[in-house]
């Protein structure tokens, strides 16, 4: 395999990929900690891409440097072709509109049903449009999920994998060109887990969503990535896809796979 830098493995992008998002050069400390050193990547139209690497390594750092919620203190972050830490607060707005992100924890608001936490993003967003095509796209939204039924519960009601895929619902609701996806699987049992991997292939195959995935979860890895990132010290260590990456007998790739 090619070396491209430390131990970067060849590129695995098809031959004229469309890239939606390109990572340039990134860095981010916080202090003397160094999180993000030197960080590039690429995800392309239709493509999943997994960052993987340790609790701690910066997964989520870099994730929040990519929607603006941190600023790096180097490099570029183009996402439709605009570099997100030179965009104003309106014109963020307008980038995340596009931009769907699914957070750990859901992020579900327990004070409202189904319906109008999905109804949320579209008041977010001022989006100008009648009430019967917001219940249309809510309706959409949840059938996507397999979920109709819950549209008039509580988040109380809702088992673990169900609101993890009430969460998924309300960041289609938008019809994002790209998702983001914070540990998708953490706190789910193996089934469940697999449940909703399975659900994030469907949505790309059916809208040719682009995703980048963050987690630690080998099967997560193993069954939705097209190419995996390993990040180690704070850099794109390696990258390749998730067989090339098992194979390879570098110790620090390695070391995810045993």
């Amino acid at each position: 395999m090619k070396t491209v830098m430390n131990t970067i493995l060849k590129e695995t992008q098809p031959a004229g990929a469309e890239p939606v998002l390109v990572v340039s050069h990134l860095f981010k400390s916080f202090g003397s900690n160094k999180v993000l050193v030197d960080f590039n990547m690429e995800l392309n139209k239709g493509e999943t891409v997994v960052v993987l690497g340790k609790s701690g390594s910066g997964k989520s750092v870099l994730i929040k440097c990519i929607i603006g919620l941190l600023a790096p203190d180097k490099g570029t972050i183009e996402l439709f072709g605009k570099n997100v830490p030179d965009l104003n607060t309106q014109e963020l707005d307008k980038i995340r509109a596009k931009t769907g992100f699914l957070f750990q924890s859901n992020a579900l608001y327990d004070s409202m049903t189904v319906r109008e936490n999905l109804e949320f993003p579209l008041r977010r967003h001022w989006m100008k449009v009648s009430q019967k095509k917001v219940n249309d796209m809510v309706l959409n939204a949840l059938k996507d999920v397999g979920l109709q039924h819950t549209v008039d519960m509580m988040p109380a009601e809702l088992s673990g994998g169900m609101r993890k895929r009430i969460a998924l619902a309300r960041t289609l609701i938008l019809q994002p060109d790209i998702i983001l996806y914070d540990e998708p699987t953490t706190g789910l049992d193996p089934i469940t887990g697999k449940e909703i991997i399975e659900l994030m292939k469907d949505i790309q195959h059916k809208y040719n969503t682009s995703s980048l995935i963050i987690s630690h979860d080998m099967n997560c890895v193993r069954m939705a990535s097209n190419r995996v990132v390993i990040l180690v010290d704070g850099c794109c260590y390696a990258t390749g896809t998730y067989n090339e990456l098992k194979e390879n007998k570098d110790d620090r790739v390695k070391q995810f796979f045993e």
